[in-house]
C-alpha cells in the first residue's frame, strides 16, 4: 500500500493503490463476468458486434478489460492469488485436457504433408526467433538487451510459447523462465498484433487458394479423403455428456496435475542438490517439472481409452481453464508497455518474416496444398482458437484439420518453446 503526501504544506496523507474489491472470490466472478461478456458479444449477430469484432481479437479483450479494470483500481492483480492459484492448478489441467485429445494415429493418416508443414511451422518459431535477436543485434543491440526478468530474450520465450502452442505454454513459459510483468505485458501486445496480422494474410489467400496452389503445383484431391476421414472421426466420438463425463474429465484433468506436482517436488530439488549447474537450463524449476510431466502424462494417454473424453467435451474445459488463466494474467499486465518496447514490434515481424519465408519454401519444395501450410502455420500461430477459422476458410467441413493440429501444438509447445528460449539465450548473449 503506498502512500503520498499532498504538496501545498498540508500535513495531511493520501492512500493510493487501494482496490474497490480485494476478495479474490469477487474478483474471480468478475473475471468470469468479464469473460462471459466477451464471448457473447463475440458470437452476437447484431452488425456493431460483428464489425467490432472484426478489427478487435477476442483474446486480446480477454487480456485488456481485466488490464484496464487493474489499472482503474477495481481490482489489484498485484495482490491478489488469483494467477498463482490458475497458473499451478487450471494451467496443467488445461494443458492434460486439450493433450489427452491427440489422435496421433488420426493426424497421420491427414498425410504427411500436412504433418510436414505443421512442424515448418514449429521449426519457422524455434529458428525464428533467435535469428530475429541475431539480425537486430547488428543495428539496434539495445532492442534486445536487458538483464534479470527484463532480459528482452526472455519475454521472447513467452510469445514462443504462444506461437508453437497457445496461451497456456505461453505462461508456463513466463514461469519457467521467470519474465517481468511489465516486459510481459508489451510481448502479449507483440504476440496478438502480430498473429493476427499474419491471420489476416492467410485469410486472404484463402480467397485465392486456387491461384496459389497453382503455383505451388499442389495436388489438393487428398482433401477430398481427408474430409470424409475427419467426418468419420468426429461421429465415433461425440455424444451427449453427463454428469458422470464431467465427472471423468475432472479427474483425469486434476489427477494429472496432482501427479506432476508430487514428481516436480521430487525432481527439482533433486536436481538442485546434485546437478545445480543444470539451473542455466531451468531444469532446477519445479513449474518446469509441473508443465513438462503433465503433458508427458496426457501424451501417453492420449494413446488410450481416455482419449475418448473429447468427444464429451474435454477440451471444451480445458479452454475454460485456459480462459480463466488468461483473465487472471491480464490482471498483472498493462497493454500500454508496448510503448516502452516500440522495437519489439520490429522482433516480432523479422520472426514472423522467417516463419512465413520457410513455410513458403517448403511448400513450394513438396508441393503441398497451400489449405496445408496455412492450417500447419495457424495450428502454431494461432492455437486452437484461429486455426479452425483459417481451415473453414477453406472448407468449412475440414475445421476439425485445424483443431487436431492445434491440440498437437499444445502438445509439443512447451518443448519447443523451451527449446527456442534456451538458443535465444544463447544469440542474445
Amino acid at each position: 500500500m503506498d502512500s503520498t503526501s499532498l504538496s501545498g504544506g498540508h500535513n495531511k496523507t493520501i492512500i493510493v493503490g487501494q482496490s474497490l474489491f480485494t476478495n479474490d472470490a469477487v474478483v474471480l466472478g468478475i473475471l468470469i463476468g468479464i469473460l462471459a461478456f466477451v464471448f457473447t458479444t463475440s458470437k452476437s449477430n447484431h452488425s456493431f458486434w460483428k464489425k467490432f469484432y472484426t478489427f478487435v481479437p477476442t483474446l486480446l479483450l480477454c487480456y485488456f478489460i481485466p488490464s484496464l479494470f487493474n489499472s482503474l483500481g477495481i481490482f489489484s492483480g498485484e495482490h491478489s492469488n488469483l494467477y498463482f492459484v490458475a497458473s499451478r492448478y487450471l494451467l496443467p489441467t488445461s494443458l492434460v485436457l486439450l493433450t489427452i485429445s491427440v489422435d496421433l494415429p488420426s493426424i497421420l493418416k491427414l498425410g504427411p504433408k500436412a504433418l510436414i508443414m505443421f512442424f515448418t511451422g514449429t521449426v519457422g518459431i524455434i529458428i525464428g526467433g533467435p535469428l530475429a535477436i541475431y539480425i537486430i543485434s547488428f543495428f539496434a543491440p539495445g532492442i534486445v538487451g536487458g538483464i534479470g526478468p527484463e532480459a528482452v530474450w526472455r519475454g521472447l520465450t513467452t510469445v514462443a510459447g504462444s506461437w508453437i502452442g497457445g496461451s497456456a505454454n505461453q505462461a508456463a513459459m513466463k514461469e519457467v523462465f521467470e519474465v517481468g510483468d511489465h516486459l510481459f505485458s508489451a510481448m502479449i501486445a507483440v504476440d496478438v498484433i502480430i498473429a493476427n496480422i499474419w491471420m489476416a494474410f492467410l485469410l486472404y489467400g484463402a480467397g485465392i487458394q486456387l491461384k496459389i496452389d497453382r503455383w505451388l503445383q499442389a495436388d489438393t484431391t487428398a482433401l477430398v479423403d481427408l474430409k470424409e476421414k475427419i467426418d468419420v472421426y468426429r461421429a465415433q466420438i461425440i455424444r451427449m455428456p453427463d454428469l458422470t463425463d464431467t465427472m471423468k474429465i475432472m479427474s483425469v484433468g486434476f489427477g494429472v496435475t496432482a501427479l506432476a506436482h508430487i514428481g516436480s517436488d521430487i525432481i527439482a530439488p533433486w536436481i538442485s542438490t546434485f546437478a545445480p549447474e543444470l539451473e542455466k537450463f531451468s531444469l532446477t524449476s519445479g513449474f518446469f517439472w509441473l508443465i513438462v510431466l503433465a503433458t508427458t502424462i496426457a501424451l501417453g494417454l492420449s494413446f488410450t481409452k481416455v482419449r475418448n473424453l473429447e468427444g464429451v467435451g474435454a477440451s471444451r474445459y480445458g479452454s475454460l481453464f485456459l480462459y480463466i488463466l488468461v483473465a487472471t494474467i491480464g490482471m498483472k499486465m498493462d497493454l500500454l508497455a508496448i510503448f516502452d518496447h516500440p522495437g519489439l514490434f520490429l522482433v516480432g515481424f523479422i520472426w514472423m518474416v522467417i516463419h512465413a519465408l520457410l513455410l513458403i519454401g517448403v511448400a513450394k519444395w513438396i508441393k503441398a496444398p497451400f489449405f496445408f501450410m496455412a492450417v500447419g502455420s495457424q495450428a502454431n500461430v494461432g492455437g486452437a482458437a484461429s486455426a479452425p477459422i483459417v481451415a473453414s476458410a477453406f472448407y468449412p467441413s475440414l475445421a476439425p484439420v485445424g483443431v487436431l493440429l492445434a491440440v498437437l501444438g499444445y502438445a509439443v509447445g512447451t518443448y519447443g518453446a523451451w527449446l527456442c528460449g534456451i538458443i535465444m539465450q544463447i544469440a542474445a548473449n
